[in-house]
This record gives structure tokens, C-alpha cells and sequence, in this order.
């Protein structure tokens, strides 16, 4: 078998001597892994990366085996943000998501797109609100997305306040404060109510959190993604 599909790189591993298995996230392919020859090689090293866009050529005997990729540079975009290291740590989260999120070889275009779309935001200044909304965006491709424009108890859309952790669903701040020690923070600018800030964020950061854990991993978060909340937070701490 053989196929070409555009492709970001989302971690590669060594193998062997020289060689490395790469896993890619391709527009039409899905999450797929194969093996780079000379792939620890310095000139193949930079292509590599995590975040990087490629051409990639896959070639294989029969479907299911691990199979071979051909891949050629387009665009590197984690180096864009060696200066910056919060925005370079949400690059690297949103790949560590996909790879452990996203089953192998079922396409999901819109996430290719729209993991291009957050790489092209992280350099502006509301790149960490970019990163909540493309968080919530993968829960809802992946089957759980959240109800955050009307109360799940009243059905009006006037200051929500709150999210249901079992349902993902928005209440007000009148129906939810008798309930507020059980249920999690709906940052502002995820209810329409101002632009962001680091307080919604870190709430935003909590809230995706909570339901990529229980409703897509199954499981703790990629150590990726706890590393640029830690990197957030730290950085809110030194600026306050």
C-alpha cells in the first residue's frame, strides 16, 4: 500500500540505531505512526518535531503493519516560540493531546485544520483563551462537546456562572450557588462576557481538564499538558 497526505508531526521515538517511529496526525489518514529511516539524523532531526507541518509518504505491505513514512519539511512552527516558552509549551500539549486522545487511522480533518488554525494564534496576544476554545473544540470532535450557551436548569443565557461536572452543561449564577463548591468555574470569556484573562484561563485550563480526563482519556492528562498549566500558572504568579 501507498498513499501521500499533508501531516504535523506529533512525536517521534528512536528506533534502532538510526531510525525513528514518527506518529503524524494526517488530514486524511488520521493519527498514524511509521517508521523514518535515518530519522535521528541531524538533517532529519528538525523535521521531527512536534508541531512541524510535512508531506508525508507512506509505504507498507498491508494496512495494518507498522509501515514506512517519506517526509519532507513545510513548515516548522515550534520554532517560532523558542523564545517563548508558554506558547512552545501549548504547541507541544496539543500534540501530546491528539496523540493520546484521537484512536489510530480514523480521520478527523477538522482537527488537522483547526490544530493549523491554534499554531497560527499562539503568537498573538490572547493565545492561552485560543488554546481553552481549541481544547473545547476537540471534546465536542470527540464526542463529549460541552453546553455552555444556556442554563441546563432555566434555560436562560443570562450570566452563566457555572458548568455541571457530570453533564458539561452551563447553569447561572443564581441556580448554581447553592451547588458552587460542587460544580467548576465558566470562565468570562467562554460566556461572552469580556476578553479572557489569566483568572479565566486558569479556569478554562480546569474546566477542559475535567472532561478530557474523565470523558476522552480515560485517564490522567499527557504530562505535556500539565506542564504548560504549571507554566501558566507560574508565569500569572511572577506577573502578580
Amino acid at each position: 500500500m501507498d498513499w501521500s497526505d499533508q501531516a504535523i508531526v506529533l512525536s517521534a521515538r528512536p528506533q534502532g540505531e538510526g531510525s525513528a517511529v514518527a506518529t503524524l496526525l494526517t488530514r486524511e489518514h488520521g493519527r498514524h505512526a511509521g517508521m523514518v529511516m535515518g530519522g535521528r539524523s541531524a538533517r532529519q532531526r528538525g523535521t521531527l518535531e512536534p508541531g512541524t507541518l510535512v508531506h508525508a509518504r507512506w509505504r507498507g505491505r498491508l494496512p495494518e503493519h507498522l509501515g514506512h513514512f517519506t517526509l519532507e519539511s513545510v513548515k516548522g512552527y515550534a520554532a517560532n516560540f523558542f523564545d517563548d516558552a508558554q506558547a512552545l509549551a501549548a504547541l507541544i500539549s496539543a500534540c501530546a493531546l491528539l496523540e493520546a486522545a484521537l484512536p489510530e487511522r480514523e480521520a478527523h480533518p477538522a482537527l488537522f485544520d483547526g490544530l493549523l488554525a491554534l499554531f497560527d494564534l499562539l503568537d498573538s496576544p490572547a493565545w492561552a483563551e485560543s488554546y481553552v476554545r481549541w481544547e473545547i473544540g476537540l471534546l465536542a470532535e470527540l464526542g463529549f462537546g460541552l453546553d455552555l450557551d444556556r442554563c441546563a436548569v432555566s434555560g436562560a443565557n443570562d450570566y452563566l456562572a457555572y458548568v455541571s461536572p457530570r453533564t458539561g452543561r452551563a447553569v447561572t449564577a443564581s441556580v448554581g450557588e447553592p451547588y458552587r463548591d460542587r460544580l467548576l468555574p465558566l470562565p468570562d470569556f467562554l460566556a461572552g462576557r469580556g476578553g479572557g484573562g489569566p483568572a479565566s484561563v486558569s479556569d478554562g485550563l480546569r474546566l477542559t481538564a475535567h472532561f478530557l480526563e474523565r470523558h476522552v482519556l480515560n485517564g490522567p492528562l499527557p504530562p505535556a499538558r500539565e506542564r504548560l498549566r504549571e507554566r501558566y500558572a507560574n508565569a500569572v504568579a511572577r506577573s502578580a
